[in-house]
């Protein structure tokens, strides 16, 4: 395994991060231990989780995957992991989880205390804000369009909040998610102002098909020093190639949960059949060529992999061991140039 640390901190942390959010869902509570003892002995310690999960988000299974983890963390597994959650973002369709999806002051001190209950612990590694409060692009929004809301800025408030839950010990660092430019540097400007530690993290998608992290967020995350943890890197498992040629497969997470359709367009087939092309002539399977194109970019902290069997893990997290050379990376460039993001 390869290691880094976490941006402006001396957490030590695996490039290949253990995403969850099938654990509760498609993944049963022993699955979910079985995954976490195989990724731990395959030398990974970074473990990503959300208030949120399972997807899809349903009542029923709400908090499941944290009580999944915390069942493992039980058993005396604590110190093994970097663990990372989240807090959910504003959305209409999530009351169910409570009635004020906000970043107050007070809902961050509740769901908090919720997630550290749920996940049997009493304090979290990185604590992520899951999306923005405002109405911004996130989840596949391709352009900017300005709607007036009633959202109040309360950038100020939530990094000061954060800050006390750090000293509070209840949280190591904190984290963004799912967040613009703007955003980002928002909350870097409150922090500095106010001299207080600021967001060392920012986790969107980041794959083949959509590399909107590039156009403004990358330059910030460089230079301003908020590493990437990559979440979707393999598109719901198109970038694994198993979809070519219109083959079905019942239990994916495309078939199961058709409202999950970010990545299903025409225009991402015919980037998947000439990246598979890519693979094939370097001699690497797609899942390989895609995993180890994301870890090595300058601005990765940690590529975010799930799976829902132990051999799909196996393979993602082996893919820290391919180095692609200038040709592959040409060839892919090739492909990003006459094709690029056809899935934000």
């Amino acid at each position: 395994m390869k290691y880094t640390t976490l941006p402006n901190s001396s957490i030590k942390v695996s490039k290949i991060c253990l995403g969850t959010m099938t654990w509760g869902e498609q993944n049963t509570e022993k699955e979910g231990h079985q995954q976490l003892d195989f990724a731990i002995d395959k030398g990974v310690n970074f473990v990503d989780t959300a208030e949120l999960y399972s997807v899809p988000g349903r009542p029923e299974t709400q908090g499941s995957t944290e009580k999944i983890i915390g069942s493992w963390i039980a058993k005396g597994n604590r110190e093994k992991i970097v663990l990372a959650t989240k807090i959910t973002g504003s959305s209409g369709g999530l009351k169910y989880i409570r009635e004020n999806l906000d970043f107050n002051k007070n809902t961050l001190i509740e769901t908090i205390e919720k997630n550290l209950k749920r996940l049997q612990t009493d304090y979290i590694d990185l604590y992520q804000l899951h999306w923005p409060e405002r109405a911004t692009n996130c989840f596949g929004i391709r352009n900017y369009q300005h709607k007036t809301n009633q959202w109040q800025e309360n950038f100020t408030e939530v990094v000061e909040t954060l800050n006390n839950l750090i000293k509070q010990g209840k949280i190591r660092q904190y984290g963004i998610s799912n967040e613009t430019p703007y955003g980002i540097l928002r909350y870097l400007e409150e922090a500095t102002k106010k001299n207080l530690a600021q967001p060392i993290t920012i986790q969107n998608p980041y794959n083949l098909l959509n590399r909107t992290f590039e156009i403004g967020n990358a330059e910030i995350s460089i230079k301003k020093n908020v590493g990437l943890l990559a979440y979707s890197p393999l598109a719901f498992g198109h970038l694994t190639g198993k979809f070519l040629g219109g083959k079905k497969h019942p239990n994916s997470r495309v078939a199961l949960f058709p409202q999950m359709a970010r990545y299903n367009s025409l225009e991402v087939d015919n980037a998947v059949k000439k990246y598979a092309e890519v693979a094939k002539k370097h001699d690497l399977s797609l899942t390989q060529m895609s995993l180890a194109f994301i870890n090595q970019q300058s601005f990765l902290t940690s590529n975010i992999v799930g799976a829902t069997n132990l051999e799909q893990l196996k393979e993602n997290i082996e893919s820290i061991h391919i180095t692609l050379s200038d040709d592959i990376l040409q060839d892919i460039e090739m492909v990003f140039k006459s094709q690029p993001n056809p899935a934000p």
